[in-house]
């Protein structure tokens, strides 16, 4: 008889508390994973981990992390690859040492936008997977309203023109896809219309673009985007007034399901921006952050604070609400079904 087909999809007798941690992303301080996420993952209970630029010495030494965390989830009931991720999105936001040494806004600029958005996708994936990272929090498609504002401060946008960042956020994704790593188009709706200094990692922050405009010009790249076939959507958390006045959109039902899901037809994996930000100062601790997402209709829940006691307190969150029936458990089970659909597609 021929061998049997690999397990391509978390089995079926896993514990709620183990299919929670399919919808968490863990992060952890310094160089050394710490024993604890270590054996969380060999107890199938974590989605993937986000490396920022204090877990990475070298590329030597983050190549020999990943190794260690690949060979704690062999030994896991699930036989999925982790998602590892970090933002390598090019110019001043990249975690990893290497290319994309362009900017965005430097790609837009340049004599081959085109040619460069190619480049620099590839490269990003190229440099990613040589260290064994299989997904890249990267490209942003915000569309820039003005010089000097709060995604053109960091060059993060390609263009104030929604085709041209259309045209270029595509060819990233396309380029950066086929090396085999997962592109995240972000941040959905769109930070373009921001002011200098709206940073949702520091504050809330509120945006009162008219939402003909916030269609026609913000969203339309992620058209390209699906098209292309982008394997993850980052959610903002800033409040788009004009669409859900009292929620982030990522906190936002009407934003994720209607909007993202619903109007642009996005039939992949949605992922929070981190759940610390302080944005979210109003919604108490990483528990009630990561179940007020998945209430929406978040599949993954970055925990980016570096301690991975959030990442434990977000999972147990998703546990008690499925449990007390404040998750609808159909929903629970489709957003841990894409997650694992995204990870079996990936090394």
């Amino acid at each position: 008889m021929p061998p049997a087909p690999a397990t391509t999809a978390a089995p079926s007798n896993l514990t709620l508390q183990q299919l929670a941690g399919q919808r968490i992303v863990y992060s952890y301080q310094g160089v050394t994973p710490p024993q604890h996420l270590l054996d969380l993952i060999r107890q199938g209970r974590v989605a993937g981990v986000i490396f920022f630029s204090g877990n990475i010495s070298s590329r030597a030494q983050i190549t020999g992390v990943i190794t260690q965390l690949r060979q704690a989830q062999a030994a896991s009931p699930v036989h999925l690859p982790l998602l590892l991720m970090t933002d390598q999105e090019g110019g001043v936001v990249r975690r990893l040492p290497g290319p994309p040494d362009v900017s965005a806004k430097q790609i837009g600029q340049s004599a081959d936008p085109v040619g460069a958005a190619t480049s620099a996708g590839k490269a990003a994936g190229d440099n990613l997977a040589g260290v064994g990272m299989n997904l890249n929090l990267a490209p942003v498609l915000d569309v820039s309203r003005t010089p000097g504002d709060f995604i053109d401060a960091t060059q993060r946008s390609f263009s104030e023109n929604a085709n041209q960042v259309s045209t270029l956020g595509a060819a990233f994704i396309t380029a950066q896809q086929n090396t085999g790593v997962a592109a995240t188009a972000k941040h959905f709706p769109g930070l373009g219309s921001a002011p200098a200094g709206s940073n949702t990692d520091l504050r809330p922050v509120t945006l009162t673009v008219p939402l003909s405009q916030l269609r026609n010009v913000d969203e339309y790249p992620y058209g390209a985007a699906i098209n292309s076939g982008v394997k993850l959507v980052m959610l903002s958390w800033a409040i788009y007034s004009n669409l859900d006045a009292g929620h982030p959109a990522g906190m936002s039902s009407t934003v994720v399901e209607q909007e993202l899901r619903g109007r642009t037809g996005f039939k992949g994996v949605t992922v929070t921006d981190a759940l610390e930000a302080g944005a979210l100062q109003a919604y108490g601790g990483a528990g009630n952050r990561a179940f007020s997402a998945a209430a929406a209709g978040m599949d993954l829940l970055l925990c980016s604070s570096g301690d991975p006691a959030q990442g434990d307190a977000a999972a147990q969150a998703i546990v008690d609400a499925v449990n007390t029936g404040k998750l609808n458990r159909a929903g629970f089970d489709a957003a841990v079904a894409r997650v694992n659909a995204l990870r079996g597609e990936l090394k």
